[in-house]
């Protein structure tokens, strides 16, 4: 379907926001980067180089929890009313709706942000994404802690190599819980152990194929095997 479907209208009123959802490391930048040289659209990356609080936060997530999860809103907020506001096609690059349900949720589950600062986190949240329409389609890209851990060595960030695999196993298992209850909008859950649409073309293109597919269909989750 590349070139014909909903993917490829340059139409104003048939402009779509396709939102890549996932753990550190499952590929959300890779995909929103060829997604958005393929298509055209204007990808919109998550805000990490020059994040003034990223650093500190891997040294003592207890000091810098909650700064850092409110720049991260700050940011997907500002990037989503941007988006929604847009007259063109865009590509997120990991959601504000994963601040919340993700990586608030872990910090504050782990006892490394007080009830005070989760409880004012979430009113703040719930606040700003009443202003928000959801994504066209959310893209859930699904991977095993084995492969993220294996993705995040190679690509050997330095502020994410004292990142532990217990750390990755709670927000995975974070990121399962909040998309089986997803209830904005259309869902695509992808597979992506097996799937290199990095080096592999034909499993891009049949991912593209499927994302196609997802915005057409009726299903409000679909999963891609």
């Amino acid at each position: 379907m590349l070139g014909n479907g909903p993917l490829a209208s340059g139409d104003i009123d048939n402009r779509m926001f396709l939102a890549i959802a996932g753990n550190i490391g499952s590929g959300k930048s890779t995909l929103t980067q060829k997604l958005s040289a393929r298509l055209g659209w204007r990808p919109m990356f998550e805000s990490v180089e020059g994040n003034p609080y990223l650093d500190d936060f891997y040294s003592n997530m207890l000091q810098f929890s909650f700064p850092l999860q409110i720049y991260f809103l700050n940011h997907r907020f500002s990037t989503h009313k941007f988006i929604q506001e847009s007259n063109a096609s865009c590509i997120q690059d990991r959601s504000i709706y994963e601040d919340a349900h993700i990586f608030a949720r872990g910090l504050h589950e782990g006892a490394l942000m007080s009830d005070r600062d989760y409880e004012n986190y979430l009113t703040l949240y719930k606040t700003m994404i009443e202003f928000l329409e959801p994504p066209t389609l959310m893209v859930y890209l699904k991977r095993s802690v084995p492969k993220l851990v294996e993705r995040i060595r190679q690509r050997n960030r330095e502020c994410e190599k004292s990142i532990s695999v217990d750390y990755i196993t709670q927000l995975n298992q974070y990121y399962d819980e909040w998309i089986d209850s997803y209830n904005s909008g259309k869902c695509l859950i992808i597979n992506t152990d097996e799937l290199d649409f990095l080096n592999n073309e034909a499993h891009f293109h049949k991912l593209v194929d499927k994302i196609n597919q997802s915005i057409d269909q009726q299903e409000l989750q679909i999963t891609f095997h």
